[in-house]
């Protein structure tokens, strides 16, 4: 098995991404980021969870989302 030292999100579960941002950003700062239902109405992570395996034009924001989170509480 090789190694992604290069690759932040190589080994973060897709739930461990929602449950860091709900609890730093809250659900209604990311549905304001990211206008889609499953944070914006009745948000919860496995709905979000159901929702963005789905839709990887959804994931993939939520994942730039984690990465710029990562990179403003790195330091």
């Amino acid at each position: 098995m090789s190694t992604q030292p290069n690759n932040p999100l190589h080994g973060v579960k897709l739930e461990q991404i929602i449950t860091e941002l709900q609890a730093h950003y809250g659900w209604e700062y990311m549905g304001y980021q990211i206008n889609i239902r499953c944070f914006t109405h009745d948000p919860s992570v496995k709905s979000s969870l159901k929702f963005l395996r789905r839709t990887p034009w959804a994931r993939t924001k939520v994942e730039h989302m984690y990465l710029d989170y990562l990179k403003k509480n790195k330091n």
